[in-house]
């Protein structure tokens, strides 16, 4: 199930990097909502073969920002916060519970400070899934792999134009442990993502990044930075594998804010 929060800010700046505070607020909302399940979310999380699934994706767009060197300058108020995940009764419910009681969802980098005042929360229709199907994303898509370098094992976040094969043999196995995390059942499917090379083209030529660095966290030890695709695709191949992406996100660091798709006509 997706949800549309409408939203208005009460502030006239935002975070640059606001995935980490909002995750923050969504589950302060959770916790009003049902403290037992924020708990059990924030705490274990949905496991299995030794990785760890939060199953849900959320996406903040702002009608109007100008992007300053670390903040965004808000030229308009109105904002929507969209947030999808499977898990109705237990997830949905909670965050709508939450919602209706704190009604305000702030985000605080320590140093910027917003407070978004929500308006109104809808349910949005559910698409039909096919075995072919074109988004656009929402947020970026973080897809990654561990890789070797001086003896080293390192994390390296895929670029757009990396090795097609090998983004599609990741992506498609997020994709199964999620389904079989949901389903408790094993699916022998695949899924094959094709970046739209005539948006990359067109952008490339107008000196636009496709890819987007995000500091996720940052304390006295340093900063987590993650990197991530901000373009459209075409994705082929099994239907519940593509519905599964739509609901919880694609890729990695979903409930981060990475990975929601909105499906192109």
């Amino acid at each position: 199930m997706r949800l549309q929060i409408r939203l208005k800010a009460a502030d006239k700046e935002l975070t640059f990097n606001y995935n980490y505070p909002l995750f923050a607020s969504i589950y302060s909302l959770l916790r009003l909502g049902s403290e037992e399940f924020s708990a059990f979310l924030h705490d274990k999380g949905y496991r299995i073969d030794s990785k760890t699934y939060k199953l849900y994706t959320f996406a903040l767009r702002l009608e109007k920002a100008v992007p300053l060197r670390d903040r965004f300058l808000l030229k308009s108020s109105s904002a929507d916060l969209y947030i999808s995940s499977p898990k109705i009764e237990e997830f949905i419910q909670a965050f709508v519970m939450g919602s209706f009681e704190k009604q305000v969802i702030k985000v605080n980098d320590g140093y910027t400070r917003t407070e978004f005042c929500i308006n109104s929360v809808e349910v949005l229709p559910e698409p039909e899934f096919t075995g072919e199907m074109s988004f656009s994303l929402l947020s970026p898509m973080v897809i990654s792999t561990v890789t070797e370098a001086n003896g080293k094992l390192q994390q390296y976040y895929f670029r757009y134009y990396d090795d097609i094969s090998e983004i599609n043999r990741v992506l498609t196995n997020n994709l199964i442990n999620k389904y079989r995390i949901l389903n408790g059942k094993e699916i022998s499917g695949a899924v094959r993502l094709e970046w739209d090379e005539d948006y990359i083209r067109y952008q490339e030529s107008r000196g636009k990044k496709l890819t987007r660095k995000v500091t996720i966290h940052s304390n006295r030890n340093g900063q987590t930075e993650v990197i991530g695709n901000m373009l459209p695709f075409r994705i082929t191949g099994t239907s519940e594998l593509i519905k599964t992406g739509y609901e919880c996100g694609f890729g990695e660091k979903n409930s981060m804010g990475f990975g929601m798709g909105e499906i192109r006509s």
